[in-house]
C-alpha cells in the first residue's frame, strides 16, 4: 500500500539541485532559461528562486513531449507545483494523474463529460454554486483537481491507491491506480 501524508516534497529537491548537466544532458538554452528564471520569480509556491528554477528545469524536460511550447509548458508547471502546494500534494503526482487522464490536453473531454486537464466531471460546478466556473481554464481546472484528489486521499487515510481509485470513480479496482503510479514512479520522480 502506498501511502502519502500531508508532507512538503523536499526530498527530490536533493535529487534535482544537480540539474540536468550533472546528469549528462546538454543544459536549456538561453530562451528557456529566462522563461524558467520569470516563472521562478512569480512562483510563489517555491521555497525560493533557485528551488523553482531547478524543479521548473526538470520538469520542463520531462513535459516537452506532451507540451511542445516552452512557456506553456513553464506555466502549466507552475499552475500544478502552486495548486498541489496549495494542498499539500507532491506537484508530481498531479503531473501523473493529468498524464493518465488527458495526456496534458486542457480540451479533453472524456465520453463521460468529464473536462480538461484533470477531467472535472461538470455536475460539480452545480454542486457547489458555482454554475459559471470554466472547466477548460486550467487554473480552475487544477484547483477543482488538486482539491478533489486531496479530499480522497484525506478519506482514504493517505492510501494512495484508494484515492486514485476514487478519483477515476474505480475505487476497488487497480488498473488506473496503477497506471498513475507507474508515471508517477517511471517519468516525474525518477532520478
Amino acid at each position: 500500500m502506498i501511502l502519502i501524508r500531508r508532507i512538503r516534497p523536499v526530498a527530490l529537491l536533493a535529487v534535482l539541485l544537480s540539474g540536468p548537466a550533472a546528469m549528462g544532458e546538454q543544459l536549456p538554452d538561453p530562451e528557456l532559461r529566462e522563461v524558467l528564471r520569470a516563472a521562478a520569480s512569480e512562483a510563489a509556491s517555491f521555497a525560493d528562486r533557485f528551488h523553482a528554477e531547478v524543479w521548473l528545469t526538470d520538469m520542463s524536460r520531462r513535459l516537452a513531449r506532451q507540451v511542445e511550447d516552452p512557456e506553456e509548458r513553464i506555466e502549466l508547471l507552475t499552475l500544478v507545483h502552486m495548486e498541489a502546494a496549495r494542498v499539500e500534494l507532491p506537484p508530481e503526482l498531479i503531473l501523473a494523474v493529468i498524464e493518465v487522464e488527458s495526456n496534458f490536453d486542457r480540451y479533453a473531454v472524456s465520453v463521460a463529460g468529464a473536462l480538461g486537464l484533470m477531467q472535472i466531471m461538470p455536475f460539480w460546478l452545480d454542486e457547489i454554486g458555482r454554475p459559471n466556473d470554466n472547466l477548460l481554464h486550467t487554473d480552475t481546472n487544477l484547483r477543482y483537481g488538486c482539491t478533489i484528489l486531496r479530499f480522497y486521499l484525506d478519506k482514504e487515510n493517505g492510501d494512495l491507491r484508494r484515492a486514485l481509485g476514487r478519483y477515476n470513480g474505480s475505487l476497488g479496482k487497480r488498473k488506473y491506480p496503477n497506471k498513475v503510479i507507474d508515471k508517477l514512479s517511471k517519468k516525474w520522480f525518477k532520478a
